[in-house]
């Protein structure tokens, strides 16, 4: 069984990973705009002053316009790799350089407490529509959520949504999932 279900998530992650890749430039760039001009009109967007963003890969969603056009506004913290985990640091466009996995991370020695994060966009590689989301295998996203209770927006574009995913007991959920074409606000019990 445990077998089957790590062969069904990977086979996800080589399907989105396909779809990637054949996306025409023009394309992610719409795709981008309209998926962060949803997560604008989000409450959640609009109430919170620190937010955890991530700094884009090339085959995901990209995030540097928007972290440019809000972090006058908006006080950002992106992640860094640190052994099996992550921590968050303040986001200056100055003090990136290439980190774990070939991802700009920010530099400095000022983490900040995960308790002072009020909104995290999330990156993966699928969401389903009940909020549960498939990374990229390595579990840093999921133990990070861990320790925050911070609102939790996927974001990504509309083929990484499916009706369904397979999930673990330790897999943390989004509140809410973006893509161009898509809200889903994800109901609590």
């Amino acid at each position: 069984m445990k077998r089957e279900f790590l062969e069904e998530k990977n086979e996800i992650r080589r399907k989105i990973r396909s779809l990637r890749v054949i996306i025409p430039e023009n394309e992610k760039k719409v795709a981008a705009n309209e998926v962060f001009s949803r997560l604008e009109k989000t409450a959640a967007f609009m109430l919170a002053e620190r937010i955890m963003m991530y700094h884009s890969l090339p085959d995901e969603l990209n995030t540097h316009d928007f972290l440019s056009k809000w972090s006058g506004k908006k006080r950002f913290y992106l992640p860094r790799v640190n052994g099996v985990d992550l921590e968050i640091l303040p986001y200056h466009e100055s003090r990136l350089e290439l980190g774990s996995f070939h991802i700009e991370e920010p530099t400095g020695s000022d983490v900040a407490d995960p308790s002072e994060i009020e909104l995290v966009i999330v990156p993966a590689v699928a969401y389903d529509r009940k909020g549960r989301r498939l990374g990229r295998g390595k579990g840093f996203y999921d133990r990070f959520l861990k320790t925050t209770k911070a609102t939790k927006i996927g974001v990504g574009y509309e083929f990484q949504l499916f009706d369904e995913i397979p999930s673990e007991p330790h897999d943390v959920g989004m509140d809410m999932v973006i893509t161009q074409k898509t809200t889903i606000v994800i109901k609590k019990n």
